[in-house]
């Protein structure tokens, strides 16, 4: 299952569960309006690839508790065998991760949606933070070494739900009936703070300053993610190819103007003023040519090939645990599969429409993953980013009437991209289309469509 929201000003956020299955494809395909007048002298697909697509996978846990299940377990089996377990640190990192991302997204979601009942929806934020971390503290260890895990986790994942709670409390409009749940967050936040200073987890000096406190929160966050993000080591395909491609193309053009030369010294005679501008000529026509000719053949023996592979590295034990296949590609539309063209022509698409299609295909050796984990999770960042120099900030008039009166209302220039997402496991298949109106500032909303 896909899920999509916006992340940051220009960035979106695609989350897809990998389950269990061993084999995954997934094809996006961005549709960029005409009127922005995006081409591959541009954007070359290479640079849009490097710029736009942050793709990491992390282990993932169906069952919430699990993770901290299995970190109990490897405390009781640590006091038997009276020496620390990696499998803990692993644990204990998978459960922090899932809810601070868990938390984030739902944050993110609150403040995008402001749904109707504010009070049933943070109230039951509240309640599900205040449980998993309660769990949390419930198991603290009291082994040095899973200490000093348990201590690093506990203290971000406090610092954490502070500022998610004081990110709610600041930027939610409450109504005045609505008061007293705001003044729920402040209090829990300050729970929080006092919770931290009792445990004496941050010195005075890092707690009084924003600038280090807020540098070693993000030293805790990538502690707490190493453990369970599977490093990517990537190889662009096709160099060594490119090469040859180029050394050939420039051996047969060469030839050809040699052969020509010797043909024009025989046809000319001596070598006079005529027999120089000829072969000048020549040499002109070589370099005209010879780059259009080595792009086009090169062009032709990649074309639907695959342009990078990566393999996924379990830091924990340096296993290779899955490999991928990546395309990016400007498309023309009859060339999609047939099931997106579907999906987008459900409402008629924009005439001059810029497509790029985004391809993946992955294999999970789920056999090698640690004990008592199988199932992987993939986080694509999408930023927009690179396409905002082509968006224009401006505005134009609309009239409206009210009355006998005619109002005029300035209305921000915006842009609609569409977005299809196909994801094929197995023999199921899921398709889904979004639409994402951009502005010169960033993303102004993300809607599915029917």
């Amino acid at each position: 299952m896909v899920t999509v929201d916006s992340n940051e000003a220009f960035s979106l956020r695609i989350v897809r569960d990998l389950g269990d299955y061993p084999e995954h494809e997934l094809d996006l395909c961005l549709f960029v309006p005409g009127e922005l007048s995006l081409t591959p002298e541009l954007i070359s697909e290479r640079a849009f690839y490097h710029q736009a697509f942050h793709v990491n996978r992390t282990y993932h846990s169906q069952v919430q508790l699990e993770p901290l299940v299995r970190s109990r377990l490897v405390q009781r089996i640590a006091k038997q065998q009276d020496r620390p377990s990696s499998e803990y640190r692993l644990s204990l990192s998978l459960y922090a991760f899932q809810y601070a991302t868990a938390m984030e997204q739902e944050v993110g979601r609150i403040l995008r949606d402001r749904p109707e009942n504010m009070r049933e929806a943070l109230a039951e934020l509240l309640d599900l933070s205040a449980t998993i971390i309660r769990r949390l503290r419930r198991g603290a260890p009291k082994d040095d070494a899973m200490r000093r895990y348990y201590t690093n986790i506990d203290n971000y994942l406090s610092w954490f739900s502070e500022q998610q709670f004081l990110r709610l409390a600041a930027e939610l409009e409450f109504a005045a009936d609505e008061q007293d749940i705001r003044e729920v967050l402040l209090r829990v936040a300050r729970r929080e703070a006092k919770y931290r200073i009792e445990n004496e987890y941050n010195s005075e000096r890092v707690s009084t300053d924003s600038t280090r406190m807020s540098n070693k929160m993000r030293l805790l966050r990538r502690l707490i993610e190493f453990p369970v993000t599977l490093r990517r080591m990537g190889q662009e395909l096709g160099n060594v190819e490119e090469r040859f491609v180029k050394a050939g193309v420039a051996a047969v053009v060469m030839t050809a103007v040699s052969y020509a030369v010797l043909r024009a010294r025989d046809t000319l005679g001596d070598i006079t003023a005529v027999f120089i501008a000829a072969v000048a000529l020549l040499y002109a026509v070589r370099e005209v040519f010879k780059d259009d000719i080595r792009q086009k053949l090169w062009l032709w023996l990649r074309k639907g090939r695959p342009k990078w592979r990566h393999q996924y590295i379990d830091p924990n034990n340096e296993a290779t645990v899955g490999k991928s296949l990546e395309w990016v590609d400007y498309k023309h539309f009859a060339d999609l599969p047939e099931a997106i063209q579907k999906a987008r022509k459900a409402n008629t698409p924009q005439r001059g429409e810029t497509i790029l299609h985004y391809r993946s295909w992955s294999k999970m050796l789920t056999s090698r993953f640690l004990s008592g984990y199988a199932t992987t999770r993939e986080t694509i960042i999408l930023d927009l980013e690179v396409l905002s120099p082509l968006l224009e900030q401006s505005t134009y008039p609309i009239y409206r009437q009210e009355g006998n009166e005619v109002i005029k209302d300035l209305v921000e220039k915006r842009s609609v991209l569409n977005l299809v997402i196909r994801e094929r496991w197995s023999d199921r298949e899921d398709i889904q289309r979004y639409k994402v109106v951009l502005n010169r500032n960033g993303i102004v909303e993300t809607e599915a469509v029917d």
